[in-house]
């Protein structure tokens, strides 16, 4: 036979002037050992490499997600890249050259913080590189003698750290047996990705997609960074609603309630709804606020809600993203007082007058948000402002994904791209492209356009954070020192990357660095998101490998959770519309959560995670890996060690099934393939075998098809133990040549041929027990021979009728049942039995009843039509010989 090693879309030929492959089946099979045995092989024989000579149509390429290798290992790792997987080993055995690389993201806060730790070292990136820098041997217990190093010496930390954490997750990938192509990965901080990040936003700045504002921006305080929406979370909080008054110049007051009191002295406006009647006289009218006695309009806006507090808000700069939007479209003045670092600016305020007002914003001044609203409370208490007590409420409030304080809207200088939040022509070309993609499960589109519509602003892509991909600019300075911001320098593409900290502006000399007439270098690094949008472009050589670009990009398939749609998936997109219009990819697969036993997401803080490490050693890979392809793609499975329990014995039965199919004297030599004669299957129930297997092929093809790997694994599996529990036991008899040679080599094709095709079906899902059972009688791989195909074995299957199998099977049982009733051996002999049922039934019956004889040791069956379904009775068991 001609081995097939590269996949095709045709199943191997059989050569039958070639010696076949000698059969070695050992005594005892296990699956202990297998994961460590075939990870080294494969790795050795390239077995999942991409081959660069090819054609985009021949290529199957995959956006694997890069995980956080200073993470946590957790048993959510081995379910969704096993669901990747299954799909890349069925694209690879149907004839794709399958581009598979694996990504570390180590470019975020994770990473920062482990690096910090582990070494002792902070990063200041105006500090100079420090060439063959060695952290101290053990970091200093206190963080104020830690070491401070340039944002370089920082990267190559990270880097030198990465390895040894992605060494533990590539050795965790490895055993659970992914294909992946383990020469081509990248990490997410290193030079080829941040000149890929580099590149990427100049090209969105050149082309106006990104640009600069100071804006209204969501503030963490503790991390002293900008957040973009995203990013954000509610987190349900207590507080209290003050009813506070301002004050109309006739001396009537207006009551407003808040549960944020502090910022009184930064409102610019009162507003309620234009159609609510009890305010609608007080539109275009002014008042004064408590306690600092500052004029403000009273405005109408649909926003503003009747049903909540009092009916009539006060507006701030800034409370919420609602005081944004209200600020904005009213074209309000800008008063904030909250500055990065959480607290209230230390110096009068202008719009503060001098006497009363000034003595009690001094109060204020310097204080954290909340001493300030615990003091604004008392002063309006002892003024008479606030009516009655705090009336106690819990509500959602705004927190970044990864702090543990409120944020605050602060108003800073920022780098936004555009993504359609305040371009309505924009958002609809975006809602457009995902349509242009193929969803699995398809109503998954709906939270990608949900988001898009949700959208309140532009893509915040500035960190104000030390490790990072930086943004390649510098700004000029003026003669007094002042950043002209419209005009930044930038580098020239073969420059990259560039740290503008250490490296020094184009046109410029070190010297004149942060000196007036010179020039300073951007402060900022661009989210993890702004980088991780890039996967496809950095994966697939965009700007560096053309031909590769062309061959894999755009790429097949993003599989991901669907839990970061709103992040990665929809900044992807936005990312790949700017830079090359068109989408990032054909198909996302989204995956669901783990959940424990009671239901709920399993996570690291909740602390109901499981080590996989612990349950891979306990039921092996393939058996991991079974539960994993057995939950549908979207679906929230629970954590079932059971499922994993009936994985294991699945391939175990497999290895002893094909033990037992080797056992008869089947060679690859027996196999029907193309060009092969079929008429060598001349019974009946070997027929209908080939016919259930035909079925099951073309069905768990179209599953494949449509990325219902979960579906094609249930056919198969159900297939493989009518297999085994009903086949198998009726043919042995015949197997072993009980009636005649071309009964045996018809019993010998359908074995051979359907463990050939079991094997390939299978391979997706436990490839490391289809690969043990394959290397007893094949050569090469089973992982690149072809996804199989039907052609074989066409003829005797189309002569056969499935239904055959089954009923025989039925009977079979019957007579089993009889046995286990009267509590005795399988093989006591039958002396009678009578099998009935419909014409149709008894008459497929027939095709096999030799074999059924056979297998139930049966000496006499008699056939009677019946209505209803196929029953046996009166079954007759040889008496025990006397003792």
């Amino acid at each position: 036979m001609a081995q097939n090693l590269e996949g095709t879309d045709t199943p191997e030929i059989i050569d039958s002037a070639a010696s076949p492959t000698a059969v070695n089946v050992p005594d005892k099979p296990a699956m202990e050992g297998l994961e460590e045995k075939y990870s080294a092989q494969w790795r050795e024989n390239g077995t999942y490499a991409f081959r660069e000579d090819t054609t985009r149509e021949d290529v199957y390429s995959i956006d694997t997600p890069p995980p956080t290798a200073s993470g946590s290992l957790h048993v959510g790792h081995m379910f969704s890249y096993t669901q990747t997987d299954v799909i890349a080993r069925y694209q690879r055995m149907s004839g794709k050259n399958v581009f598979y690389p694996l990504g570390w993201d180590d470019n975020g806060l994770p990473t920062e913080r482990r690096v910090q730790n582990y070494y002792g070292v902070r990063c200041e990136p105006g500090k100079p590189y420090i060439e063959g820098y060695q952290p101290p041997e053990k970091p200093a217990k206190n963080q104020r003698d830690w070491d401070v190093v340039s944002r370089q010496n920082f990267i190559e930390l990270c880097e030198e750290l990465a390895v040894e954490d992605e060494k533990v997750f590539e050795h965790l990938f490895s055993t659970l047996g992914l294909s992946v192509d383990w020469t081509r990965t990248y990490r997410t901080i290193d030079a080829h990705s941040r000149k890929v990040s580099q590149l990427a936003f100049l090209k969105d700045y050149e082309a106006g997609n990104a640009y600069m504002a100071e804006a209204p921006t969501m503030w963490d305080v503790t991390f002293r960074t900008a957040v973009a929406q995203a990013e954000l979370e509610d987190r349900e909080r207590e507080g209290a609603y003050h009813r506070v008054a301002f004050h109309r110049p006739d001396g009537e007051k207006v009551f407003i309630e808040t549960t944020r009191p502090e910022l009184l002295p930064a409102c610019v406006a009162l507003v309620a709804h234009p159609d609510d009647e009890r305010y609608q006289a007080l539109f275009g009218t002014t008042v004064r606020s408590p306690l600092f006695d500052v004029e403000v309009e009273v405005k109408a806006h649909p926003l503003a809600k009747p049903d909540k507090g009092s009916g009539i808000a006060m507006i701030c700069t800034f409370g919420d993203l609602t005081d944004v939007t209200w600020w904005r479209e009213l074209d309000l003045p800008t008063r904030a007082l909250i500055g990065r670092d959480g607290r209230f600016a230390s110096e009068q305020p202008a719009w503060i007058a001098d006497g009363a007002p000034a003595e009690n914003y001094a109060q204020l001044a310097g204080k954290t948000v909340f001493s300030a609203q615990k003091t604004v409370v008392e002063l309006l208490a002892a003024s008479g402002d606030m009516e009655g007590e705090p009336k106690k409420i819990t509500h959602p409030v705004n927190f970044y994904e990864k702090g543990d304080k409120p944020l605050e809207v602060v108003t800073s200088r920022q780098w936004y791209i555009r993504n359609g939040g305040r371009d309505a022509e924009r958002r609809d070309a975006l809602i457009d492209r995902g349509r242009e993609i193929s969803w699995h499960p398809s109503f998954m589109r709906a939270r990608y356009e949900n988001w898009i519509e949700g959208l309140n602003g532009d893509w915040l892509i500035s960190r104000q954070r030390f490790f990072g991909v930086p943004f390649p600019v510098w700004y000029p300075l003026d003669e007094s020192g002042e950043p002209d911001y419209d005009h930044p320098v930038l580098p020239a593409q073969d420059q990259l990357p560039v740290d503008p900290t250490t490296d020094v502006a184009p046109g410029y000399t070190e010297d004149q660095r942060d000196q007036p007439g010179g020039f300073m270098a951007d402060p900022d690094v661009l989210d993890t998101w702004a980088t991780s949008s890039l996967t496809p472009q950095i994966a697939t050589g965009w700007a560096v490998d053309e031909t590769l670009h062309a061959n894999t990009f755009p790429m097949d398939l993003r599989p991901q959770g669907h839990d970061i749609i709103r992040t990665w998936l929809f900044s992807t997109v936005v990312r790949a519309e700017t830079l090359a219009q068109t989408v990032p990819w054909k198909h996302t697969a989204l995956s669901g959560w783990i959940l424990d036993p009671d239901r709920k997401k399993m996570s690291k803080s909740k602390g109901n995670v499981v080590i996989p490490t612990e349950v891979l050693e306990k039921y092996g890979s393939d058996a991991v890996r079974y539960w994993a392809a057995s939950a549908r793609l979207g679906a929230d499975t629970a954590y079932d060690e059971g499922q994993m329990k009936i994985g294991r014995r699945l391939a175990i039965k497999l290895l002893n099934a094909s033990k037992f199919v080797l056992a008869q004297g089947v060679t690859e030599a027996s196999v029907l393939g193309s060009g092969t004669d079929g008429s060598v299957v001349t019974n009946g129930l070997d027929r209908s075998l080939l016919a259930q297997l035909a079925d099951v092929v073309e069905r768990a093809s179209t599953a494949f098809q449509e990325y219902e790997y979960a579906r094609a694994l249930q056919l198969i599996e159900s297939f493989f133990w009518t297999f085994t529990d009903d086949y198998v036991e009726l043919v042995k008899d015949r197997a072993y040549g009980s009636r005649g040679e071309a009964a045996q080599a018809s019993v010998h094709a359908a074995l051979a041929t359907t463990l050939d095709t079991l094997l390939r079906l299978f391979a997706p899902f436990i490839p490391f027990a289809t690969e043990e059972v394959w290397s007893w009688w094949r050569s090469g791989s089973v992982h690149r021979a072809a996804w199989p195909v039907t052609d074989g074995f066409a003829e005797p299957a189309h002569a056969g009728d499935p239904e055959v199998l089954t009923v025989v099977g039925e009977a079979l049982s019957g007579l089993r049942k009889a046995k286990s009733e009267a509590k005795v051996k399988q093989r006591t002999a039958v002396t009678s039995a009578v099998i009935s049922g419909p014409a149709a039934q008894l008459e497929q019956l027939r095709a096999g009843l030799e074999d059924l004889q056979a297998a139930g040791n049966a000496a006499d069956l008699t056939l009677t039509g019946a209505e209803g379904e196929l029953a046996v009775s009166d079954v007759q068991l040889e008496e025990a010989p006397q003792a």
